[in-house]
């Protein structure tokens, strides 16, 4: 589809003024506009228009993050310390308005996400992959494709393998995988790539050793996938790191980019010159359940001081290549302020 087809999208308007106006409405107002008429909905939920707004530059870079979510207040289910399980849902930051908001749970998920699930995004949409049942703990394989054009989920094609703690990172149209550990506790080596616009998964070349427990990140062409251990070395998380350059399908290996023993879980980031950064390193007060999603030139990292503190610290950090990062804390709006499992950066 050719989204110059198009025509009189707004009465009176010549049909390329119309477009350029429609393309610069905020994405607020985008679910108002889908009521409008059919043509709006059709353009508004087409790839065509998708892509024009990020060539022209009219897109915007969001926090999406799981977040722990307060128990409602009648909640029955309590663990035998007589405290509620934890229940995680996702949350949208956006660094430009301060503005915070929820993602509709997903339907088969109402009560709560998956467990240790993986978030990353795709052409502004966003896949959740994984986890374990918050019912049975059982690894799951399942994948859950969320569209903000539409507002909804749908259903995805299966994990090929169930797999526990593995990187990911999303680049090219495809949200790549690799390592962490199966069922069994074995740590993997394996990859794969899916392409939620296709529904298909496609395995890729394993890494130079099993990585479980590690952490993923995609920048200019490259996929990143930071630290982990073996299976015989569990907890003894290495110093390197395996690089696949997506064009050419190859992986090489990176030493000395992380500190050997430290686990990397949700506090990688891994600036265009190659250099990783690790946000757990960036001020005093996030040294606990530290996460850090870049979104653009910025990033958004939270954490606590001490593990079992009750407050979470968050920062919005400006990062700048070859200079010190500036840190501005944030207040954050009630009901905001819970743990931060993982997260990513979603255009929209």
């Amino acid at each position: 589809m050719d989204i110059t087809e198009f025509i009189e999208l707004i009465p009176g308007l010549p049909s390329e003024l119309g477009l350029e106006c429609l393309t610069r409405l905020p994405h607020s107002l985008h679910r108002v506009a889908l009521r409008v008429c059919s043509q709006w909905q059709c353009l508004f939920q087409s790839d065509e228009f998708y892509s024009h707004r990020k060539k022209t530059g009219h897109t915007r870079k969001l926090a999406c993050l799981v977040q722990a979510q307060e128990p409602p207040p009648h909640n029955e289910e309590k663990q035998a310390n007589g405290s509620s399980p934890p229940s995680y849902g996702i949350t949208v930051f956006d660094p430009e308005s301060f503005v915070w908001d929820r993602v509709d749970p997903v339907p088969e998920y109402s009560s709560g996400l998956p467990l240790f699930c993986q978030l990353a995004s795709c052409e502004g949409k966003l896949v959740l992959m994984g986890g374990w049942d918050p019912a049975s703990y059982e690894p799951l394989t399942a994948v859950f494709v969320y569209d903000f054009r539409t507002g909804e989920w749908r259903r995805g094609r299966d994990m090929p393998e169930k797999r526990s703690f593995f990187a990911t990172g999303s680049g090219n149209g495809r949200v790549y995988v690799a390592g962490g550990h199966d069922e069994n506790k074995n740590a993997l080596n394996t990859a794969w790539a899916y392409d939620p616009k296709k529904d298909e998964w496609f395995g890729m070349a394993p890494m130079g050793r099993e990585r479980d427990e590690c952490e993923g990140a995609v920048v200019d062409g490259e996929f990143w996938v930071v630290s982990g251990y073996g299976t015989e070395r569990q907890g003894a998380f290495d110093g390197s790191a395996e690089v696949l350059d997506i064009g050419s399908g190859q992986w090489r290996r990176v030493d000395g980019v992380w500190e050997p023993g430290r686990c990397p879980r949700s506090c990688v980031g891994v600036e265009k010159s190659g250099k990783v950064v690790n946000w757990s390193g960036v001020d005093p007060g996030l040294r606990s359940g530290v996460c850090g999603v870049t979104v653009g030139s910025r990033a958004l990292v939270t954490g606590s001081e001490y593990e079992g503190s009750s407050s979470n610290g968050f920062y919005l950090i400006e990062m700048e290549e070859g200079q010190k990062c500036k840190l501005k804390k944030m207040s954050v709006p009630d009901g905001f302020s819970g743990f931060v499992q993982s997260g990513c950066c979603v255009e929209i």
